[in-house]
This record gives C-alpha cells, structure tokens and sequence, in this order.
C-alpha cells in the first residue's frame, strides 16, 4: 500500500506506510512550513517571534554584523551611545511579544517622571511631566495657553487615537475586511474628527495661541520625519503617546530593546544570520518561493517577509517600483553627533530639545531646498542621565541631532561642518557653557551613512514623509499585490517608521500570513 509520493526532479519517490522514515517525511510535510525574513530590525525580529510561536520554522538574514538596524550602540573610548532611536513609548508591545511566545518576561524598564527639557531662543524653558494633568497645568501656565483648552485638546486627541489606531496601526489599509470589522467601521465614522484636510499647524492654531506652544506641538510631525506645516492635522494625535500613555527608559538603554527581542527569538527557535546579506527574492509564477544570498546560497521558503526598504526589496525582486512608492516623497534623515563630554549638566534631562527661531524655514529648507538652516533645532539625548555606566564618572554621552534632508548628493563633509558649526554655537548661546572644549570623544553619523548601514533609501529615517494627505494609504502595503507569499514590514511600509510603529507591523505580518 502506497501513502505518501512526492515529485523530486520529476521522478515520483514512494515510501511504504510501513517504514518509520516514511511516517517521518510526512509528517514532516505536512505540519513544517519555513519562513525567511529579509533584515533583522526590530520589526524582522518581532515578526520572526510571531511567526514562530505560529509553527513556522523561521531565519533570519542580516547583512550587517549585529542585530537591530538602526536600533543598535556604538562605543567610543569609556562612552557608549544608543546610535538610533532614544525615545521609548509604549513598551507593552514590547511585552506582548514575550505573551505571544509564551515565555518569561525578563524585559525592564521604567516610566520617566520628566519626558523631556525644553529650551526656547528667547531663554523660556520647559520641562514636560509624564502625567496628562500635570502637563496640562504647567504647559498652560508656562506659554500663557487656556487651561480649558489645553484639556479638550489631550482628551480630543486621546479619543481619536483610541477610536481609529485600530484601523490605521493595528490593521491593514489594504484590505477591504479591515473595514468591515466594527473596529474598523467605528474608525471610518470617525474620520471626520481627524481634520485630514487640513495641516496639522494649521489645526494646532486652533487650540494654541502662542508661537512656542506650536513649536512644541509641531515638532511631533518629525516623529514620522514630515513637515508640522505641510503634514495632515492626522498627525495631531501623536503627542497622545507621551501625554496620555506616558515615556519610559528601559534598562541598560535603548540597544536592550533589541538584546531583548534578540534573545527571544532565538529562545523560539529562530535562526538569525548575521553577515548574511540577501541578493534577490526568487519567485515562480508569481509565488515568492525564497531568496539567494550574496554568497549565491539559496534558502527555500513558503512565506518571504522583507523587513528591509521597500525600494530595496524591489530591487530584490528585479521589479520596477510602484508608481506611488516611486513618487512618494522622502522623510527627513539626520546628522547625528556623538559626543563624549568631560562635564556633567544639571539643566540637562535625558531627552532635551533647542528650538529654532524660525521653525517654519527650518522644514522648508529640509523639504524644499533639501539644505541645512543655519539655526537648526537641535536634539540632545544623554542616556548617562539613568544608565551610569554609559559615561565615565563626571562625564556625559551626548547624541547630538538635526533633521536633515534627505541624500541628494549634497557635499555631506561640508554639511557636516556646517551643522557642527552651527550646533555648537547654538548650544553654547543657550546654555552659557563653552562645548567645544569639552569634547573627548567625537563620531558621526550622516544620510549617506544611514543608507549605506540600514539599506534606507537615500538615507530617509522613514521612508517616505507624511506630507499629504493620502501619504498614508499610499504607503508599502504589508503584503504583496502581485507576488504571493511575499510580505512586508518595517519603518518604510505601512504603518510607518519608529520603535512602536515597527512593532505593529510585524503583527500585522503575523495576523495576514496563515497558519502553517
């Protein structure tokens, strides 16, 4: 009696019911299914979790020599500096990913009783609390805004994030079942509250009268690398985060997030390879069947998750972009600083923001000119604020930060020279301190850099801007139209770039890929 044939270089193998090997190969083919993920970022790697507390057998390829991305550490001399993102907000979904494993949480972290330290040209500072009341007060005292106002704006953009981050975070965009769902139903009832057609300073101009208390709300849109001025008032739900659910510091610093994730997936059975990078996406008839690495070797799979640029992944399929995708405007990238500094400063938090005189030339000279101002806002994090170690002691590491323009061939050695020119110079007028010379240690990080490390397109922070009103829809699906099998997450592809974005993502990868 015959039970299992399968073709092999078109000759049929048949094995007996009788034969232990048999029972083995199929079962083997039948319950085994293998998933390759391309990049192992923070959303590859959370994907690569789900998708192995799912059944599937799961590697990993990253062309770089550590986990992460952008979301990594550099060492200089006795500093070390989180090289990416600093900024920390919801980490239950950080947790979530331990719950769906079915492991112990070891992750740690801690809520942070002050987000940030503000400072304005004309000398006003402000120092944002992590509680929604208290923020209401003192924002309002400290820019002379209607406290009445203050609360209907924190309670408004609470209530428009709950009613339709289930449809624009948590789900698809691209399937017409995500809004049949009463989910999804309640979201699109609720569109009208969002303001899309409208820009977000604009909107902001109606709750705010004070050019710092728009400052401070503008500077949201640059969390998804877009223009407070050109950028939808969608976008005015993003302070909801900090305001209402509050930041936090995870122990050992931002690069525990991934050591963290790093860890788990392994402990679900995921292969990660480092210094593997990946050279096309093989497809047959139109199904992604696995991918060919630089070094030529092949790995077979049923399902395919890109987690790198979507501009690149295309390239990986040999497929000419999407027109939408091609036209899509690039986010803002960076010159990032990193700075050991032979003095401690009290004034200082561990997040810490130096506004620009004139905001709105700022954004213009990023999107339109594609060039540096000559007074850029400048972000400072100091993660030895809470991490002692990363510092030697009376000793600071400062990540020093401009929004830049993205890569366009500018001369980034002269940009570089003249953001540090500028920098300096600010810094020191704000602060009455002299920085230049306290400077012991020094690297940087530039657009062309940032590509060249995380394979972003001319070094966007996240992929395409925000700076329409349909910039969200016309974002990377999470799976393919025209390649089955295939998918995509990460911070160029819908719901967007940053820590939290990244990770709903791969849930959205988990929840469209099937059971094995």
């Amino acid at each position: 009696m015959q039970a299992f044939c399968k073709k092999k270089n078109k000759k049929v193998l048949k094995f007996s019911l009788k034969s232990p090997r048999c029972i083995l190969k199929f079962a083997t083919h039948k319950m085994t299914k293998n998933a390759v993920i391309i990049g192992a970022g923070i959303g590859g790697m959370a994907c690569a979790v789900r998708l192995a507390s799912k059944g599937y057998k799961v590697k990993v390829f990253e062309k770089n020599n550590y986990p992460g991305g952008k979301l990594t550490s550099i060492e200089h001399k006795k500093y070390r500096f989180d090289a990416g993102p600093s900024l920390f907000t919801l980490p239950e979904l950080v947790d979530e990913l331990y719950k769906v494993a079915g492991k112990e949480n070891t992750f740690e972290y801690e809520r942070l009783k002050e987000v940030c330290h503000y400072f304005y040209p004309d000398g006003k500072k402000y120092t944002a609390p992590s509680d929604a009341d208290k923020f209401a007060e003192t924002f309002s005292s400290t820019f002379n805004e209607d406290l009445g106002k203050t609360h209907k704006f924190i309670k408004t953009i609470r209530q428009n994030f709950n009613l339709t981050s289930p449809v624009f975070l948590e789900s698809s965009l691209h399937k017409l079942s995500t809004y049949i769902k009463p989910s999804g139903l309640r979201g699109i009832a609720n569109l009208w509250r969002l303001n899309m057609f409208t820009s977000m300073h604009k909107q902001l101009n109606k709750s705010f009268k004070s050019h710092q208390a728009l400052q401070y709300f503008g500077r949201f849109a640059t969390y998804n690398g877009s223009n407070p001025y050109k950028a939808p008032a969608t976008l005015c739900v993003i302070p909801h985060i900090e305001i209402n659910r509050g930041a936090y510091f995870p122990k050992g610093g931002m690069q525990s997030i991934t050591n963290a994730i790093y860890k788990l997936a392994l402990e679900c059975g995921v292969e990660i390879h480092l210094n593997q990078g990946v050279q096309d996406i093989l497809t047959e008839n139109n199904v992604a069947t696995g991918i060919r690495l630089q070094n030529e070797d092949i790995h077979m799979a049923n399902v395919v998750v890109s987690n790198a640029d979507a501009k690149l992944t295309y390239k990986m399929l040999g497929k000419s972009l999407p027109r939408k995708i091609k036209k899509a405007e690039n986010s803002s990238s960076a010159i990032i600083f990193y700075w050991g500094i032979k003095k401690e400063f009290e004034q200082l938090g561990l997040h810490n923001i130096f506004f620009a005189t004139d905001y709105e030339q700022e954004f213009k000279n990023i999107f339109e000119t594609k060039d540096l101002h000559h007074d850029p806002t400048i972000y400072v994090n100091i993660s030895s604020k809470f991490c002692h170690t990363d510092a030697p002691v009376g000793c600071e590491n400062w990540f020093v930060m401009i929004n830049a323009p993205a890569d366009y061939g500018q001369d980034w050695d002269q940009k570089v020279s003249q953001a540090r020119k500028y920098i300096l110079q600010k810094l020191e007028t704000m602060l009455h301190e002299p920085i230049e010379t306290l400077i012991e240690t020094e690297d940087v990080l530039t657009p062309p850099l940032i590509a060249s490390k995380t394979g972003s397109h001319r070094g966007s922070l996240y992929g395409s801007s925000s700076n329409s009103i349909m910039s969200a829809f016309n974002r990377q699906s999470n799976y393919s139209n025209n390649v089955k099998q295939l998918y995509f997450c990460g911070g160029s592809v819908h719901p967007g770039g940053g820590i939290p974005l990244c990770l709903h993502g791969a849930q959205i990868v988990s929840n469209l890929v099937p059971k094995p």
